[in-house]
């Protein structure tokens, strides 16, 4: 049953959720399509698509409306200061970047919209930035679900999913903090 749903509404579950939350939902679409519930290129363009609109939303959010109390909550916030001063030393990379930055993924494109970047610019920078992101994720999830099988066999889907998850679960935090350090390293040097 369960393959079944997922087989039925799995594009649009990696689309949503890589929307609203990201990572984990692209990583579960890669995992999916490695146990062939859902083609590769669905569960790639949805997490590509997804990531995209969603940035596309909070930037237009910042642009055109700040008056909202979600966009002032976030324009408010003490995260957006780190946030502005990357994007102001930086914009072009940080905006390739911030999608893979633990933490700052909703606010950033919000910033953005703030700031001078033109539409145009964040739009396409945006769309490559997406695609690199959905291609990754996914690609990263279907690698571990082969990892999986290799090392414990075909499983059933939901201890599948379970171990994909754990891995998630581990390798999120340990990349957002290893990132986080290297960035305060950088900050930290002289002339920075």
């Amino acid at each position: 049953m369960l393959e079944r749903l997922i087989g039925e509404y799995g594009v649009l579950a990696v689309f949503l959720g890589a929307a609203v939350e990201g990572e984990t939902a692209a990583f579960l679409g890669g995992v999916f399509a490695h146990r062939q519930l859902i083609p590769y290129w669905q569960v790639a363009l949805a997490a590509c698509l997804g990531s995209f609109v969603a940035d596309q939303f909070f930037f237009l959010s910042g642009r055109y409306a700040t008056k909202w109390s979600y966009v002032q909550r976030l324009l408010g916030s003490e995260p957006i200061g780190r946030v502005t001063r990357f994007l102001e030393a930086y914009p072009t990379s940080f905006i390739l970047a911030f999608r893979f930055i633990y933490g700052i993924r909703t606010i950033s494109p919000v910033a953005i919209g703030v700031s001078r970047i033109s539409a145009l610019r964040f739009v396409t920078l945006n769309a490559i930035a997406a695609l690199i992101w959905g291609l990754l994720m996914t690609g990263i999830g279907f690698l571990a679900g082969q990892a999986v099988e290799a090392v414990l066999g075909r499983l059933e889907l939901h201890l599948h999913l379970l171990i994909a998850l754990v891995c998630v679960a581990i390798l999120v935090p340990v990349s957002a903090y290893a990132l986080r350090r290297a960035m305060a390293r950088r900050a930290a040097r002289p002339g920075a």
